[in-house]
């Protein structure tokens, strides 16, 4: 793997983050039916991986689909999910009238690799978990980050891709933080250095920054539509409202 991505600068500029997407619609559609789960089984615990990159919790065949575009060190990503998990899992995606996808966006390069890599380590079982607890916990990795100085960031620099995605998974105190969830640390490794997985995120990103759709992080798509100047959990929850939820 090309390493296409420079080591962020550990002041963490939040160029990109917080920006949205472009395009939008008021219309009101009329409410969609709410769909059970089958039985013995919930559309929450619902989750696969899908062909675009992403991991999608909920009904499949559900007719609102809700896309985000996050990147695990945006802060605006996190504000997000902080007051969106509960009511959008609970309330939208339980009932069979939305899913909602998740798609890593490498905003800030190297640290949202190095997290994105191990949110994923567990697979579909855990992704959604792990990022709402990833986003939970934010603040905490990110002034580790912060707090690194420029020493570490020469020590990054000279180092091989893939000793400088490890040492950055140490440094935030990811790997610590997986393993308290139930993945064990060879298990951590082994998913930082998995080339193949490293290439999957970065194609994801570049074929997003490509298309001219999302320019920033959080962005959001609604059945395939980009949500305008839409970062709150406010806004985007009126969205699905207008689109029948």
């Amino acid at each position: 793997m090309k390493f296409r991505f420079a080591l962020a600068s550990l002041a963490l500029v939040l160029a990109g983050c917080g920006e949205g997407g472009a395009g939008n619609s008021n219309t009101q559609a009329p409410p969609v039916q709410a769909k059970a789960a089958p039985a013995g089984q919930s559309w929450t615990e619902t989750v696969v991986r899908t062909p675009e990159g992403g991991y999608r919790m909920g009904n499949p065949d559900a007719p609102i689909k809700l896309v985000e575009y996050g990147a695990r060190t945006c802060p605006t990503c996190g504000a997000f999910s902080r007051a969106a998990a509960t009511p959008l899992e609970q309330q939208y995606v339980a009932s069979g009238k939305v899913s909602f996808e998740f798609r890593d966006f490498l905003v800030h390069g190297a640290p949202d690799l190095a997290a994105a890599l191990l949110g994923q380590c567990g697979g579909e079982a855990t992704f959604f978990p792990i990022l709402d607890q990833m986003y939970a916990n934010q603040d905490a990795y990110l002034d580790r980050l912060q707090q690194a100085g420029p020493a570490f960031q020469e020590r990054l620099n000279a180092m091989a891709p893939g000793q400088a995605i490890a040492a950055l998974g140490e440094q935030m105190g990811l790997i610590d933080f997986v393993q308290q969830r139930g993945i064990p640390e060879s298990r951590a490794r082994a998913c930082l250095a998995d080339t193949a997985a490293q290439d999957r995120l970065v194609k994801l990103t570049q074929e997003a920054q490509a298309g001219g759709t999302v320019t920033g992080t959080p962005t959001f798509l609604l059945n395939g539509e980009p949500l305008q100047n839409t970062v709150s959990w406010q806004d985007v929850e009126a969205a699905l409202k207008r689109a029948g939820a």
